[in-house]
């Protein structure tokens, strides 16, 4: 499957700041799964932009600004072929052991009502991979899917005790959950195209991933209930999702910003 992808990111300062700094995990690799056919990332002022790594080995570009800066649209463009891997990662370059994925963040610690609806969603399941799948089954039964913005620093112990969910908070629930039961877990972002022609998002998807021993990484999007095929972009991954955020970093500057994100992934084959 041929995937576009059309993400602007824009901010827009209250009043001019001095200098930007910001990390953009904004760029998806090749895999065994993904291959990408173009892809650009350009800014509207003038900036530097440096390649590199993050701490869990995803692609990241350094973009630095200096001011006076009143604001600052980043713009992603590109293609990328994917095909079906049955919700297995494949080719992925590892830096880090899957026992890490164990450790709990500030948005992801350990919650009594998530490790209770993990085992019951888990308690006839024969093996590891079926205990995931029916975990991540349960959790699209219960949750409306809030196709809306996440809401800032809510953390997935809340985030369970609402009627409805954002793709961001069904994965780090999911990751919580997953992580309970034994398995090591984390956070994945990226683009997703479901079977309309067009569709706006208001951020990129996001989804997890858990390690089976003998499979490797699995993907399980909650939004769904189902894995993750060649409807999806990979790009970063992470213990939550602060890790694996499309736009981080900081500013030199009064006042306050505003943000505005729009997504749009067509199939084009």
């Amino acid at each position: 499957m041929r995937l576009s992808i059309d993400h602007h990111t824009i901010y827009r300062f209250s009043k001019p700041q001095a200098r930007l700094v910001q990390m953009l995990r904004l760029t998806p690799e090749n895999t065994h799964d993904q291959t990408v056919a173009s892809w650009r990332i350009d800014v509207d002022c003038d900036a530097r932009l440096r390649p590199g790594r993050d701490g869990f080995g995803n692609a990241v570009t350094m973009l630095y600004a200096e001011g006076p800066v009143d604001g600052i649209e980043i713009t992603v463009k590109g293609e990328v072929l994917t095909s079906h891997s049955d919700g297995v990662v494949h080719g992925v370059h590892e830096t880090l052991p899957p026992a890490l994925f164990l450790r709990p963040t500030e948005a992801t610690m350990p919650d009594r009502a998530l490790g209770k609806f993990a085992a019951e969603a888990a308690s006839e399941a024969k093996d590891r991979i079926g205990a995931l799948h029916r975990l991540n089954r349960a959790f699209h039964k219960r949750f409306e899917f809030d196709e809306g913005r996440p809401e800032p620093g809510l953390a997935a112990g809340a985030a369970f005790r609402k009627t409805s969910a954002t793709s961001r908070d069904m994965a780090q629930m999911f990751a919580v959950a997953a992580r309970s039961l034994g398995a090591p877990a984390r956070y994945v972002s990226g683009y997703h195209h479901n079977d309309f022609e067009s569709v706006h998002f208001p951020t990129p998807h996001g989804w997890a991933e858990a390690y089976v021993e003998g499979l490797g990484w699995v993907g399980f999007d909650p939004c769904t209930g189902m894995s993750p095929e060649e409807h999806y972009v990979r790009v970063a991954m992470a213990l939550d999702s602060v890790g694996a955020a499309a736009v981080a970093g900081s500013r030199l500057g009064e006042g306050h910003e505003e943000l505005d994100v729009d997504v749009v992934v067509q199939r084009e084959d």
